[in-house]
């Protein structure tokens, strides 16, 4: 399904490419703009006088299939990664719930007060000491 969308993907680079060349080729109708500057003779000479209308044409499906191939990528995405990764994972949940229930729930534990804690540096984590150059002693440990 992968090289599906990729080959897809690859199509649709392909029409955008010829979709812009398209569209900046055509005639505009007062003879200026940038159909004329991007070789808008030489569309006449390739699909004869009324090449507007075969270009129009041409244009117009380009468009289509732009959308279609739009549409169709946008859908196979999200199949590809909503349908493996959420049943994967619905599965790990589940395994990981039935291992985590246990025979019989342990009464909590009794809840007792924390011995007192020297005073330390949050930064260092080492017990706070005299301002250098004082002669306070050290505290205990």
């Amino acid at each position: 399904m992968s090289f599906l969308v990729g080959i897809l993907t690859v199509v649709m680079v392909f029409n955008c490419a010829v979709l812009i060349l398209l569209i900046l080729i055509q005639l505009p109708k007062k003879d200026a703009g940038a159909g004329l500057a991007f070789g808008g003779g030489a569309a006449d000479a390739l699909f004869g006088a009324g090449s507007g209308n075969a270009l129009t044409k041409i244009t117009k499906w380009a468009a289509g299939i732009f959308f279609g191939l739009a549409l169709l990528l946008g859908y196979m995405q999200d199949n590809l990664r909503s349908g493996a990764s959420a049943t994967e994972f619905e599965k790990a949940v589940q395994q990981k719930q039935q291992a985590q229930v246990p025979a019989q729930t342990p009464a909590p534990p009794a809840i007792t007060q924390p011995a007192a804690l020297p005073a330390t540096n949050s930064l260092l984590s080492l017990p706070i000491s005299a301002a250098p150059g004082t002669n306070a002693p050290a505290p205990a440990k």
